[in-house]
């Protein structure tokens, strides 16, 4: 199992502290494409800093709504969304090439990354993207869901290669969704984040707001950059999985 956090998401004078010191802890770094968090600059630096601590490399595309950090839903079209999400891979990626590495799977952001998880439609379009972006046979990142075989079954029809992931600090429905960071306790503690994250680990289980049990698969845990204590969270989090030897695996080989 895999550590990632969301990177990479400062832009002109809005500085997030945390790239530097918790590249140390994760495994794979999703990395802003500039349409809601990230300017030239910055992601060469977090490519920088992704190559030097040998961190694998995701695009981290969005809506674009940059006022909105992207965690606004947008009407856009197919052909819209496409084009949109084609940009900023291609963008992140040109990026990464001047650096000597490659970017190894795409991870929606926000409202973009929800959206998809709830509109079956609106992911056929973004796995569409994937599968023809400047990218050739990029691995998806997605949420762990309990529908997940559906999920797969879907990505195989745009020979797409799925990566699961969890969130170790974020509440769930019972449906298996993220709750809405617009209500109370949408984003755990760090105490909570911490037993939810462990309880991933040793039986990929989450316990959902109604206390009901979500089972599911999962690849990769996401502690969000901008969240209370990500630091501290991530390196805990890396502690508990050298204890379980939950090695990391680049992303794609399918082991």
């Amino acid at each position: 199992m895999m550590l990632n956090c969301d990177l990479g998401e400062s832009f002109g004078a809005w500085h997030m502290p945390v790239d530097e010191q918790i590249m140390v802890h994760i495994d794979m770094a999703n990395i802003a494409c500039g349409f809601h968090a990230g300017d030239p600059l910055v992601m060469q630096r977090a490519l920088h800093l992704a190559k030097q601590h040998q961190v694998s490399v995701g695009a981290h595309p969005s809506y674009p709504d940059l006022q909105g950090f992207g965690r606004r839903s947008l009407a856009m079209s197919a052909e819209e969304l496409i084009a949109c999400l084609h940009y900023q891979i291609a963008a992140i990626s040109g990026m990464a090439a001047v650096q000597g590495i490659e970017i190894e799977y795409v991870k929606p952001h926000g409202a973009l990354y929800n959206d998809m998880m709830r509109d079956p439609q609106i992911r056929d379009t973004v796995m569409k993207a994937v599968s023809t972006c400047s990218v050739p046979g990029i691995p998806l990142m997605l949420q762990a869901h309990p529908q997940h075989q559906a999920i797969s079954q879907q990505a195989s029809q745009h020979n797409v290669v799925l990566l699961f992931e969890a969130f170790a600090d974020r509440r769930y429905t019972a449906e298996g969704f993220l709750t809405s960071r617009r209500l109370h306790g949408a984003v755990l503690t760090e105490q909570e984040a911490f037993e939810q994250a462990v309880r991933i680990m040793d039986k990929g289980e989450i316990v959902a707001e109604d206390n009901s049990i979500l089972s599911m698969p999962v690849d990769t845990l996401c502690v969000h950059g901008d969240s209370p204590g990500a630091v501290a969270m991530a390196e805990a989090l890396r502690v508990e999985l050298t204890k379980r030897k939950l090695t990391h695996v680049r992303p794609g080989t399918n082991d």
